[in-house]
């Protein structure tokens, strides 16, 4: 199926604004309808971008009192929160934490409308200065620079439910600390929440299934799908070559920036190693861009595996990881030409080396 231009124009990451441009726009009038929306945001984009800015950058703490739901959720490989006031309790603490926090929007590709809802996964490269307390310790005065992506769905300008993930390991390496012995002290639920086989197989002892990949251009969801399906499920790591540029740099956890196929193969065949049983469930996807300009498809994924095989992450443990993933995926000429798949690895390793016997589950 085809993907055409939304019919109301708005911000397109495509031509790479700047949040000068925003601000410039700011009451200036819709570029799409938003029935509940304040009036000064034009469309989405607008909105994610600069409600971000206001809470994070501006310290307008309370606006998310009017900018989420008294009752959202709010989904990290650490744990779901629940209702607004939590929210508020957080970001006041991660304030206090990074004082002069920086959110750079570097993508936001979207899906929905105003009847229905927005669904929004917003790309961010974020700097901060480690000026107040943390778990770890005091302040160290540590610059740190990392990559992260919330999806929002979002509902007459409140945020109903979020998922978040982050490049948590390279902020801990940034701070000055050893990021497994640190996991090492974590205190994790008595209880794991993570139980049973991992639906990697369809039953039992049969065969994952091997999808047709559509054309990109035609379908760079379902694409992207497919890709994913049968290169982390299937282990068709074939597919790298198939369907990803010889060119093309992918971004993924730790600060790694990869190039071509033979770094992006070796990523995906160690991640395999650590994990056996290692399974990708995709939650929601959604897609911006056309044939002629390219697509931008952002898909939200569960990652699950059994620490079974040795690697980057030590000797196995036989613990099970449980992690939020988001990538977004850039596709021209039908390949994948770049590619952002963030995780939490400072999780993983808290989940491999935390020790058993917190409250919760």
């Amino acid at each position: 199926m085809t993907h055409p231009e939304p019919q109301h124009p708005v911000f397109d990451f495509a031509d790479r604004p700047d949040y000068s441009e925003f601000a410039l726009a700011s009451g200036s009038g819709r570029r799409q309808p938003l029935a509940g929306f304040d009036p000064d945001y034009t469309d989405i984009v607008d909105y994610i971008v600069r409600c971000t800015h206001k809470i994070w950058e501006e310290k307008a703490i309370g606006l998310i009192y009017t900018h989420y739901s008294h009752n959202a959720i709010v989904h990290t490989s650490s744990g779901t929160i629940y209702g607004r006031e939590t929210v508020v309790r957080n970001t006041v603490q991660n304030q206090a934490m990074w004082g002069d926090l920086r959110a750079y929007a570097d993508d936001v590709i979207w899906s929905g409308n105003d009847q229905q809802g927005f669904y929004t996964s917003h790309r961010h490269a974020n700097t901060a200065t480690q000026s107040g307390y943390t778990e770890f310790g005091p302040p160290t005065g540590r610059k740190i620079s990392y990559w992260g992506i919330a999806d929002c769905f979002i509902v007459q300008n409140k945020i109903v439910e979020e998922w978040l993930t982050h490049d948590g390991i390279t902020v801990v390496r940034q701070m000055g600390y050893d990021p497994v012995s640190l996991a090492r002290q974590a205190v994790l639920p008595a209880t794991p929440h993570t139980h049973g086989e991992i639906d990697r197989l369809p039953t039992g002892q049969q065969a994952p299934a091997f999808l047709d990949v559509p054309d990109a251009q035609e379908d760079p969801q379902g694409f992207v799908a497919a890709l994913m399906q049968n290169l982390w499920n299937a282990r068709l790591v074939n597919m790298v070559r198939e369907h990803y540029a010889p060119g093309h740099v992918a971004f993924v956890p730790d600060s790694r920036k990869l190039y071509g196929h033979g770094d992006y193969e070796n990523f995906v065949i160690t991640l395999m190693g650590s994990f056996p049983d290692l399974a990708v469930t995709i939650g929601h996807q959604c897609v911006q861009g056309s044939a002629e300009r390219g697509y931008r498809v952002a898909t939200r994924f569960i990652l699950q595996g059994t620490h079974e095989g040795y690697g980057p992450y030590g000797a196995p443990t036989g613990r099970r990881m449980f992690l939020i993933g988001i990538s977004h995926h850039v596709i021209k000429a039908g390949q994948v030409v770049q590619e952002w798949t963030l995780f939490d690895e400072f999780v993983l390793l808290k989940q491999l080396y935390g020790q058993l016997g917190g409250v919760g589950g």
